[in-house]
């Protein structure tokens, strides 16, 4: 199955989620509206991958890494986490699904994962230059690194057509 048939088989699991949860009517309504906006979804999968992330970036800070050095791992964490996510449940209707395009879509969502490590690591590296609380340095750069890769993947990475 081709892009089509994923979705459909989102839509269905989807629905099959949602009546099981016995929700009623209009919420499975809300839900199934909510499920078509690509920028929640695309918090979801950010959220998963910010829990490998933040999770291996305390691990290493408890170790002893440099604060640096440990956002730069785990942010990678972090990437390996979304990419997945990202083409079967957020971006469905760009994501290529072989070939040159295919390699060429995951160039691309390196290169943004890219701009993101290099926005993360740099506000972590100055907060810590400066005395900040790496933790705090890092949740500085999420929000900011968010942003920056949700246009790039939505604009670029994943763009239709």
């Amino acid at each position: 199955g081709g892009v089509g048939a994923r979705r459909a088989r989102a839509r269905e699991q989807g629905r099959l989620m949602l009546g099981e949860a016995g929700i009623g009517r209009l919420g499975q309504r809300l839900l199934a509206r909510l499920h078509q906006i690509t920028y929640l979804r695309y918090i979801g999968a950010s959220a998963l991958a910010l829990a490998a992330d933040m999770g291996l970036f305390l691990l290493l800070l408890a170790g002893g890494w440099h604060a640096a050095a440990a956002s730069a791992i785990s942010y990678s964490a972090g990437i390996a986490v979304h990419w997945p996510i990202s083409t079967r449940l957020v971006f469905v209707a760009g994501a290529r699904t072989q070939g040159v395009e295919r390699a060429r879509q995951k160039a691309l969502f390196l290169g943004s994962a890219l701009a993101g490590l290099g926005i993360t690591v740099g506000i972590v590296w100055i907060g810590d230059a400066f005395g900040l609380d790496p933790r705090l340095a890092k949740l500085a750069a999420i929000a900011i690194s968010f942003q920056t890769t949700y246009v790039l993947r939505k604009t670029i990475v994943f763009a239709r057509g």
